[in-house]
């Protein structure tokens, strides 16, 4: 429950309101300034002049939403005037922001007169991309949308009605799937006949329910053919021929019921006298038509949707606006015209049944949510809703030729969008490209029987990352597989204690470590634990690589990937990297996990093999030898460490930029260079960051990490003989995903994939590893 107190401190500190204008050019010099302002602005300003199309190149006009509101029709409050209606408006743009990263601002107009609503919106034309009419009472809010499309070349769009129809269609859509109910078929009954019920009304109607079977009961009561007293154009079309005269007798044998009206309309009886599997969309705000409690406990074949977040089924506008105008606006549409309204709804609908991201799930406290009767629609933290309803909406207006700036290829459009679920997305996408571009490699998974494993071995197979080898008891996978939608074909499913290979993987094993304590009995012990077996799997060529490890502490994983795997010809110590990903740039950080005190030779290797792995990701690196000291400003056997290690990897491989030792701002600030160490050969432009010592990696990527927002990706193990990575205690299926995805492609440096042919044999490990 909020607290009051709670609500108005939100609001008003640390600064009042809810939106802020933020620049997105510099202005600190003189320079900046002559060009953000005059004299420089005159040339953009001439080049619009010649060809109006310029603004959308050199103004933010072409992401710019004006959120119009008269504050007549306020969420549940009613006509509160335009400026109490603010903070809704301010919220509006907080939500555009956050889901689609659409600039907003809010304009509340103090006047009831429709006319002269239209005269201020249309004269603002210039400035905006689309117009969002909010919170204004109907009928005046239909006239006034209908003049403004017929009469404005961007996109305006009364979210009041159109939001409300487009998710409580996709809402429909799937609950007449669960209870096999034809749309053309279903009778249903509307209570509340303001802006959203006659939207949604018209929505289901093109959408396949027939006119004649939609009954509209509003304040007077049921909306019939010769009703005069409360009555308008647009409730006249739905006037229906009819002797019913009440909710209560409207709703008997009624299939769907929509309220957009007020609280405790609906009883238990009238419920009850629904159709069988009867469809209950009680949106009423802040409180339902029909508790959701009670609903339930009234007719358990029930299927509920509320506008409250606290119950199943929440039908919440900004799974629709955010992204309906993300999608427009990219194609500079010049109307959202009804196509597009459907085609959100069908992109949700369809989304609905897709398995839900661990994000998801942590936002709403819950261990799992799977496609069914309290789960019709998307929650509203879903990311993805942006990947799957902007896409389809920019399709839809491409399709219906009011797209005035169509997109070539819709699949690149769906990755520029990952931008704005974060940075980290753009990176994996690459790495995702490269591994659905080979050979799709065999990895193995130990911990198959988790269900955050099994779901991610969903995506990886989906996206065609890799094919997973899950291990594990088949009677405990395969259950688990079919519930998350993944046929058995994708994947293979192996139990070690079973398999075929599992006694000549235990001789291996004893062959390996005979003289290092292992006896035959041992090594059968050993090799029945997951782990073991797919480090073996890993040794023999059976899978090109490893990912795994979630339940083990580190060194637990590490020590026998070490003995069974092995290191790389030449490398003499596994290392570990973490990415990050922030705003203005990647950074590729090492040693995060393993060494505690590396050498001079041992951060020359780190360092080399860091390189390498910037290099896998199409990043030329350019590497900084971390220290408290910037070229000898210190002496200290640290410091020193650090100069020395910059001196072997020069001659070991002079392909590789690199200087130091230095401070973390000389690495990554160009001024503090440029004034005190114009000799370096990094400029302030450092990529990669090699640490001094294992404390400082593991809490310096950290601190970016937890305090300055960076995004992580990793650990990244280096060195191994094949590719092997650990996962993370709490890992999520993102990480698994990603891991699997740069495991997958790793793998490509190592020859053929499994099937196609056994890998080289590893040697035996020498001295100096974590293992030893």
């Amino acid at each position: 429950m909020l607290r009051d107190e709670d609500v108005f401190e939100y609001h008003e500190k640390p600064r009042p309101g809810k939106l802020e204008v933020v620049t997105s050019k510099p202005c600190l010099t003189q320079r900046d300034l002559s060009m953000a302002y005059t004299p420089g602005v005159a040339k953009p300003c001439l080049a619009i002049e010649k060809d109006p199309d310029a603004a959308y190149h050199y103004t933010g006009k072409g992401n710019l939403v004006g959120v119009v509101s008269n504050g007549t029709a306020v969420l549940g409050l009613g006509d509160i005037g335009a400026l109490a209606s603010k903070p809704v408006m301010e919220g509006k743009g907080v939500l555009f922001k956050r889901f689609a990263d659409v600039d907003v601002f809010d304009i509340e107009l103090n006047t009831h007169d429709p006319d002269e609503i239209i005269r201020v919106v249309k004269a603002l034309e210039p400035t905006f991309g689309g117009i969002n009419l909010e919170d204004i009472k109907a009928p005046e809010c239909f006239y006034i949308e209908e003049t403004l499309k017929q009469s404005m070349n961007i996109p305006v769009f009364h979210d009041d009605q159109h939001g409300t129809a487009i998710i409580s269609s996709a809402a429909l859509i799937n609950a007449l799937e669960l209870v096999h109910k034809r749309i053309e078929d279903v009778k249903v009954v509307f209570c509340g006949a303001g802006a959203a019920g006659i939207a949604c009304a018209e929505m289901y109607v093109r959408m396949g329910v027939r006119r004649e079977h939609v009954t509209f009961v509003d304040t007077v009561g049921v909306i019939y053919e010769g009703r005069t007293e409360k009555m308008n154009p647009y409730k006249q079309r739905f006037a229906q021929k009819t002797k019913l005269r009440t909710l209560e007798e409207a709703m008997k044998g009624a299939d769907v019921f929509v309220g957009v009206s007020a609280k405790d309309l609906v009883t238990p009886a009238m419920l009850k006298s629904m159709a069988k599997d009867p469809v209950v969309f009680a949106m009423a705000n802040p409180d339902p038509e029909i508790t959701y409690e009670l609903a339930v406990e009234t007719r358990p074949d029930v299927i509920i949707a509320t506008g409250r977040s606290d119950y199943p089924n929440q039908v919440n506008n900004v799974l629709g606006f955010p992204f309906i105008f993300r999608g427009a606006l990219d194609v500079r549409a010049s109307a959202i015209n009804e196509e597009m309204k459907i085609a959100a709804a069908k992109a949700l609908a369809a989304l609905a049944k897709q398995d839900v991201p661990d994000p998801v799930l942590k936002a709403y406290g819950l261990k799992s949510l799977k496609f069914g009767r309290e789960y019709l629609i998307p929650k509203p933290f879903d990311h993805r809703v942006l990947l799957w309803e902007a896409p389809a909406v920019a399709e839809a207006a491409m399709r219906t030729g009011v797209a005035r700036r169509p997109l070539p290829d819709l699949d690149r459009y769906r990755e520029s969008l990952e931008r704005i679920m974060g940075p980290s997305r753009e990176v994996m996408r690459f790495v995702f490209h490269k591994a659905q571009s080979q050979l799709q490699r065999r990895i193995v998974m130990p911990e198959g029987e988790d269900e955050t494993v099994i779901r991610a071995a969903r995506q990886i197979v989906d996206q065609r990352i890799a094919s997973p080898v899950l291990l594990g008891r088949r009677e405990v996978i395969e259950p688990k597989l079919r519930e998350v939608g993944l046929d058995l074909g994708g994947v293979e499913v192996v139990t070690p204690a079973v398999a075929p290979s599992f006694q000549a993987f235990a001789d291996e094993l004893y062959a390996l470590r005979q003289r290092k304590g292992m006896t035959p009995s041992l090594a059968r012990e050993l090799m029945a634990d997951p782990t073991m077996f797919a480090l073996m799997m890993v040794r023999k060529g059976e899978v090109d690589g490893f990912v795994g490890g979630m339940y083990k502490p580190y060194p637990d994983t590490i020590r026998p990937a070490l003995q069974i795997v092995g290191l790389r010809d030449g490398v003499t110590r596994v290392s570990a990297l973490h990415l990050l990903v922030l705003k203005h740039g990647l950074f590729f950080c090492a040693d995060t996990m393993i060494n505690i005190e590396p050498t001079a030779d041992e951060l020359a290797e780190i360092a080399i093999l860091s390189a390498d792995t910037a290099r896998f990701f199409d990043v030329e690196p350019k590497v900084a030898m971390l220290a408290f000291s910037s070229f000898g400003s210190v002496r200290h056997p640290i410091a020193e460490r650090g100069a020395q290690a910059v001196r072997l990897v020069g001659a070991r491989r002079p392909d590789i930029v690199i200087d130091g030792e230095m401070h973390l701002d000389t690495a990554v600030v160009e001024e503090i260079v440029q004034a005190n160490y114009p000799h370096s050969r990094i400029k302030g432009d450092a990529n990669v960051l090699v640490f001094p010592a294992l404390a400082a990696g593991n809490i310096g990527y950290k601190l970016v990490q937890r305090l300055g927002g960076a995004e992580a990706v990793g650990p990244i193990l280096m060195g191994m003989r094949r590719p092997v990575n650990v996962l993370a205690h709490g890992t999520t299926v993102a990480d698994i995903v990603n891991l699997t995805a740069i495991t997958a492609v790793a793998a490509e440096t190592f020859g053929k994939a499994a099937p196609k042919g056994r890998a080289p044999q590893p040697e035996l490990v020498g001295s100096g590893g974590v293992a030893r």
